[in-house]
Order: C-alpha cells, then structure tokens, then sequence
C-alpha cells in the first residue's frame, strides 16, 4: 500500500504519542460509562431502575461500577477488563441473543449492540493493559 497524503501522515513518534492518548481517552470515556450502567443498576439513577440486591442484576451492577472505575482509572485494567468482558458475554448471550436462530441473531434485532461493543472492546484493553494516563503507569 502507498504512504498517506502528506497533510495526513505524521513522524513516528508523533503518532505513537497520539496513539496513546487516544487509547487513554478511550478507556477513561468507555470506564466511566460503564460504571454510569452500574450505578443505574446499583442506585436507580441516571435514568435506571434499582434492582435487588443479591440477584444476578445487582451482581451485574457490581461488576460494572467497580471494574468501569478501575479501568477508568487504569487500575489493574487487564483484571478489571477481562471480568467486564465475560460480564458483556453473558449480557449479550443470557439477555439479548437468549440463543434463538430467528432473526434475533442478529445484535441490530436483539438490541444487545452495546453489550457486543463492549465485550470486545474490553477484550481489547485485556490484551493492551493500562496504557498512559493510569495509576499503574
């Protein structure tokens, strides 16, 4: 493949220095989002509605808050990523998908897009870790 056109190619260094912050935004914006849906959950604001505490919703909620905190915070951001992730599997599997092969396959149908999103992009921090901006450096 050929090279940019030169209004949008940029030295090394300063590519890599925006890869960072860029990833660093990412997982800071995608954290705290995550932790708004376990507030929601948890609290019943934000638009949410309080669920029991002690069913599997609430333990939901719990997940959510605390590792969408940690990974805003890059705290322990592989551990807190990768139980986001199964936790966003199991959202999507158990409460979108419900393993029906009509159209509901489909995440655009099920209304599990954002379950899907998120169980993937988690999976990603799992695999880069903290990145700049994080309290782990």
């Amino acid at each position: 493949m050929g090279t940019a056109p030169g209004f949008l190619s940029m030295p090394k260094n300063a590519s890599s220095r925006f890869q960072e912050i860029a990833y660093a935004l990412l997982r800071v914006i995608a954290g705290l989002d995550l932790a708004c849906h376990g507030v929601q959950k948890l609290f019943g604001i934000l638009g949410g509605a309080r669920v029991t505490f002690g069913h599997q919703l609430w333990w939901g909620g719990l997940i959510e808050l605390a590792c969408g905190l940690a990974m805003a915070l890059g705290w322990r951001t592989r551990l807190a990523a990768f139980l986001a992730s199964g936790t966003m599997a199991v959202a999507y599997i158990q409460f979108h998908w419900r393993l029906r092969l009509d159209a509901a396959v489909f995440p655009v149908v099920n209304h599990g897009e954002l379950a899907l999103v998120f169980c993937f992009l988690f999976l990603f921090f799992f695999a880069k870790g903290n990145g700049a901006w994080s309290l782990q450096g």
